[in-house]
């Protein structure tokens, strides 16, 4: 498939895992793509690993960052000369633990980065190109902003508040611009290793189809929803959990 030929589409916390993936999945149907994180050599092998500066350009900084925004924002521009495709990607989790032990202090930056900066993103491709051309974002959820979750309750806040967020901006930008977010369950990432790395065969156990979420599976959802084959999908949470949310639900 050549879903993206001639788009472009900014990739934020893409140097491993489902950004990573994600931004491999668009060169591979055709399109270029920016990518973001915080670390400047991991990045720098993504971008290598990704085909080099001909289709993929890296820009190392913080997304809740403002000034490291804009400067994605316009070296995308510069380099490729439109913005097709946002994807949200950057997410934390610094605590695991119950919400009324969490610090406000943490809590509040397990929002800034995985709602606030999900936002301004948004804000700054509206205004930058997709509020005159068009386009499509996709927001990295999880199952955790679904269904409680022990210990990831903070972050679960965060996820539902980034889930209500894509459904009021998908009402808000509409026509023009499409956005819509996955929800996926546990993935083989380094970011969600702590949950399943003690018993995975035990954690497995648990998803009827029997094996765990890789990148990959969470990579052609959003490539799905950022192409023209949703071209008729908005303010949607597409859930990718091996049917762990089958009967019982979510332990």
């Amino acid at each position: 498939m050549r879903r993206f030929e001639g788009k472009v589409a900014i990739v934020t916390g893409a140097s491993r895992g489902i950004g990573l993936a994600t931004a491999r999945r668009i060169v591979d149907e055709g399109g270029r793509v920016v990518v973001t994180a915080r670390k400047s050599g991991p990045l720098e092998e993504a971008v290598a690993g990704l085909g080099g500066s001909d289709v993929a350009v890296g820009v190392a900084g913080k997304a809740h960052d403002a000034e490291h925004r804009a400067e994605v924002i316009e070296r995308t521009l510069e380099t490729f000369g439109r913005i097709d495709v946002l994807v949200n990607n950057t997410g934390t989790n610094p605590v695991f633990d119950a919400v009324v032990n969490v610090d406000p202090a943490a809590m509040a930056k397990i929002f800034e980065i995985n709602v606030i900066a999900a936002a301004a993103w948004v804000s700054g491709v509206y205004h930058a190109w997709m509020g005159e051309h068009g386009g499509a974002v996709v927001n990295v959820a999880s199952l955790a902003g679904q269904h409680p979750s022990p210990g990831l309750g903070v972050y679960g806040a965060s996820k539902a508040a980034l889930i209500n967020l894509t459904a009021q901006l998908a009402y808000e930008l509409a026509p023009k611009i499409r956005v819509n977010a996955v929800a996926p369950a546990v993935v083989r990432t380094r970011f969600a290793e702590a949950l399943y790395a003690q018993d995975e065969e035990g954690v497995v156990a648990g998803y009827p189809l029997g094996r765990l979420g890789e990148p990959e599976d969470v990579a052609a959802a959003i490539a799905f929803l950022a192409s023209q084959d949703a071209a008729w999908v908005t303010g949607q949470t597409h859930t990718l959990d091996g049917g762990r949310t089958l009967g019982a639900g979510v332990e």
